[in-house]
């Protein structure tokens, strides 16, 4: 966490918080359409194009991008997140994970255990990479990590890439000990050397990424707007305030306060605001442009990811594993996002956006943005199923109103948030969900094959 108080302070205080959420669960496979069958472009679905041109010239930046890569690339990790959704509920507990690689994401890979998988991976357009362990297998390993974790090992985290559990530690042999404490075979995991002085730490410090102060003293910044009902305010970092806490804007004039707040264990919070603020569906991007919040489908590994905060701005990298615990010494935070976007004390609580649809706040991280680092975002989904706000959006109603119920006949409902995997009915059919998102008008499940599949 980045918050920016005393910045001596904030600098002694380890990484902060993250949001707890798990990887998808893939249960057994079911019958379902064929993932090689066509479907309506995930392009129409997310709008990658109308990525404004801040955006993608921050993406040329800080990836090294031509004008043509970074727009292509977009629309290919809008593809590649739908295709992946799509085999990962058809291979079941036979899936092991997915990716996308090269300056323009064109190459999207699924990995799975079960040899008789590949020739339907190929048949949906992706790379096929047969492995020895499952997804979920690595991710019942890490949660054992994860329950008797130290500050010594402070990121453990699953890598489809190379299908181990990767471990940092800050201590020769912290890690080894670690696996030996739970009963983990050590071929499973990789182990990483992290600089004490580099391990996470917190980034403490009503437009996404607009500075905002914590009972008129330590700074942090703004995730994404939202409305509860007639209420409109904001979500952020838990590790920024407590429930109770007041905050002022970035003007410094009274703001409103923290609702709920968790940290350790996740970091998520969400501010109400008074009435003399209102939720826009922006973020501060580069140059105090406003980058537009669509919607919220979280993106595969390897996506672009750009991030805005109220002390170095806007800054973009790639998504490096999603589903990462982090131990710091205030405790341990679990389902945070790892990426290679920068950032310093004061961002926490700031934007992740990837094209136009939200990822998460920022929690913690390492390093800064002159010589570069890690750091890890709670996605955002979780904050606002577990407050039951709605994100603001380009496109949705000025008013803050509560959205639509269930549908005739069918239990989807816009304003919910679908987890992949989850099911609903909607015009007599049955729908699964195949990325996590929250719904809304226009993304009813008949019209989004990106995010349902009919079933």
């Amino acid at each position: 966490m980045l918050k920016r108080h005393a910045r001596a302070a904030c600098t002694a205080l380890a990484a902060a918080g993250l949001l707890l959420a798990g990887t998808t669960a893939a249960g057994a496979a079911t019958p379902a359409a064929d993932p090689a069958a066509p479907q309506k472009s995930a392009t129409a679905t997310l709008r990658p194009g109308d990525a404004p041109a801040e955006l993608l010239a921050a993406l040329q930046r800080d990836l090294g991008l031509t004008p043509t890569q970074a727009e292509d690339r977009l629309a290919h990790e809008a593809e590649a997140g739908a295709t992946a959704a799509r085999l990962s509920a058809r291979l079941g507990t036979a899936f092991a994970g997915a990716w996308v690689d090269g300056a323009d994401s064109a190459t999207l890979t699924v990995a799975t255990t079960r040899a008789a998988d590949t020739a339907a991976i190929r048949a949906a357009g992706a790379q096929a990479r047969l492995v020895t362990r499952s997804l979920a297998d690595l991710d019942a390993a890490k949660a054992g990590l994860d329950r008797a974790a130290t500050a010594e090992t402070p990121v453990r985290y699953v890598d489809p890439r190379t299908n181990t559990l990767v471990v940092e530690e800050t201590r020769p042999g912290a890690a080894a000990a670690l696996l030996a404490a739970t009963g983990t075979d050590p071929a499973l995991a990789t182990v990483v050397r992290t600089a004490a002085e580099k391990a996470p730490r917190p980034l403490y410090d009503l437009r996404g990424g607009d500075a905002y102060y914590m009972n008129g003293q330590g700074r942090c910044s703004v995730g994404f707007p939202i409305t509860k009902g007639t209420t409109q305010g904001f979500a952020t970092a838990g590790h920024c305030g407590r429930a109770g806490t007041s905050t002022s804007g970035f003007n410094q004039v009274a703001q409103g306060s923290f609702q709920a707040s968790v940290f350790p264990g996740n970091d998520m919070a969400w501010v109400a605001a008074n009435t003399n603020w209102t939720a826009t569906p922006y973020v501060k991007g580069s140059g105090g442009a406003n980058v537009q919040v669509t919607g919220s489908v979280l993106q595969p590994v390897g996506s672009s990811v750009c991030r805005s905060g109220s002390t170095t701005g806007w800054h973009c990298g790639t998504v490096q594993q999603h589903n990462t615990s982090v131990t710091y010494p205030e405790g341990t935070i679990s389902g945070v996002t790892r990426t290679t976007v920068c950032a310093e004390p004061g961002d926490s609580g700031g934007s992740y956006i990837s094209g136009s649809q939200a990822q998460g706040v920022t929690s913690g991280g390492s390093g800064d943005c002159s010589s570069g680092g890690t750091t890890f975002f709670q996605p955002l989904n979780p904050i606002l199923s577990a407050y039951g706000l709605t994100l603001k959006v380009t496109g949705s109603d000025p008013g803050p109103g509560p959205g639509p119920g269930p549908q005739p006949g069918g239990t989807w409902k816009a304003g919910a948030v679908y987890a992949a995997g989850d099911t609903v009915t909607y015009g007599g059919a049955s729908y699964r969900c195949l990325q996590g998102h929250q719904a809304q008008t226009g993304w009813e499940p008949s019209a989004v094959p990106a995010l349902w599949q009919k079933l």
